[in-house]
């Protein structure tokens, strides 16, 4: 009786396996692949724009950053709903940095922490220089192409995607 309950739910399992496994479609491989990008910055390197060079050199056009960790001595951030820069010198931790990124631009979140543990964030900007260093990885694909634009919906370049014809 157990035997044949377990060959039943062994069956059951094997069905909705194959159901559930036959709503997707997958994309072809050359479109969904996900790239992996790293590498490391060294002392006095422009965060941002070494993360743009890369980007442009590599010619990614949907890509985002997985992890960067590493530290700084001057930033300048940008905060949110202001156009006032916030900035400064002396040693701070890389404690995150998240975004979108193509050759048409990046849009960037960069949080950072003092030796006190007292953290800030906003927008990457220019100048903020690597003290040890930054090791970055980013991820890309060929499915989409990113673009930034003026939608309406706001006065900034907002994110348009589209998916990429190959």
């Amino acid at each position: 009786m157990v035997l044949n309950y377990m060959k039943f739910l062994f069956a059951i399992i094997l069905l909705c396996g194959v159901l559930f496994s036959s709503c997707f479609t997958s994309p072809s491989p050359e479109k969904s692949a996900i790239q992996v990008h790293a590498f490391r910055l060294k002392p006095g390197e422009d965060l941002l724009n070494a993360i743009q060079h890369y980007v442009q050199t590599k010619s990614i056009r949907a890509g985002w950053v997985a992890t960067c960790v590493g530290s700084l001595t001057d930033y300048n951030i940008r905060p949110a709903n202001s156009q006032q820069l916030m900035n400064g010198k002396g040693h701070f931790e890389i404690v995150s940095l998240v975004g979108t990124l193509s050759k048409d631009g990046p849009h960037l979140h960069l949080s950072i922490s003092d030796s006190t543990g007292k953290t800030i964030g906003g927008h990457l900007m220019q100048g903020c220089k690597v003290y040890t260093t930054a090791e970055v990885v980013l991820q890309s694909t060929g499915h989409f192409i990113f673009k930034r634009a003026v939608d309406g919906t706001t006065p900034w370049d907002e994110l348009q995607v589209e998916e990429a014809v190959h």
